[in-house]
């Protein structure tokens, strides 16, 4: 296993420094979610990849990378990936896990570069990236409470830890700006357009009260293929929803930050 990997896997903070920035100039990321990429299909993201390169200084991956969790998915990820020149970091979505494929999915992923956070920071041009996938739950004072059958205090343990895993990598950031990584949202103003009915599905405000404990430049996510672009949590933090399906500002299929 790499040592990046490794640091990862442990938890640890891993500190990567780059040279496009002293540190208190503009960091440009551009940030995409749910590329589902498929075993079968002809659809490449070598170009936009390549686009990226050219237009940011860093990638941000706000999960669903693979349409179904297969390894084979992965490596046609990793392929793309290749003609991306500047660092990738993100995060997996439930796409990633539908095969139970998920730590080879993983490993493909970081042996091709990319920082695939769970629950980690990594610091990249001075910024801290903190990840994790997130998970349902719900919103505001409608939120899933612990309470019934074993299978939903099952279903709010995990909402919870997901939120605790969070806030203990928000912990570990030594940087004065930091970009958290999501794939669930955590306020409901950007999965508007989807079914209400549905909403419940699409993340959790547990994510957003972690959030507004500590100071963040932006936060991104993606799963809700039919909200909006932006919105902000109850403590004031800008949040994206950058799943490649939203209309964003750059009228291309990424968002592009300025941290």
């Amino acid at each position: 296993m790499p040592a990046s990997a490794a640091l990862e896997n442990s938890g640890m903070t891993e500190r990567t420094r780059a040279s496009k920035t002293d540190g208190n100039g503009v960091v440009r990321i551009a940030a995409v979610g749910d590329l589902h990429v498929e075993e079968g299909a002809q659809t490449s993201y070598r170009e936009l990849f390549g686009e990226v390169s050219r237009a940011a200084d860093i990638l941000v991956l706000a999960g669903d990378l693979t349409n179904l969790g297969k390894p084979r998915e992965a490596e046609l990820l990793a392929e793309d990936l290749r003609a991306c020149s500047v660092p990738v970091v993100g995060v997996l979505g439930n796409h990633d896990y539908e095969s139970g494929f998920v730590e080879e999915v993983s490993a493909t992923l970081r042996q091709a570069g990319m920082h695939l956070l769970d629950g980690q920071v990594t610091e990249l041009m001075d910024v801290g990236f903190v990840g994790v996938k997130g998970f349902v739950g719900g919103f505001g004072p409608r939120m899933l409470g612990s309470f019934g059958e074993p299978a939903i205090k099952a279903m709010v343990a995990e909402s919870v830890s997901e939120a605790m895993r969070l806030e203990n990598a928000m912990r570990q950031v030594r940087t004065k700006r930091t970009l958290v990584i999501l794939h669930y949202a955590p306020i409901p103003e950007t999965v508007a357009g989807e079914p209400p009915e549905i909403f419940p599905f699409l993340g959790s405000s547990r994510l957003a009260e972690t959030i507004d404990r500590f100071k963040v430049s932006a936060v991104v996510h993606g799963h809700a293929h039919r909200g909006v672009y932006e919105g902000r949590t109850p403590g004031g933090a800008k949040v994206y929803n950058v799943a490649m399906h939203i209309a964003k500002p750059t009228g291309r299929p990424y968002a592009l930050l300025e941290i």
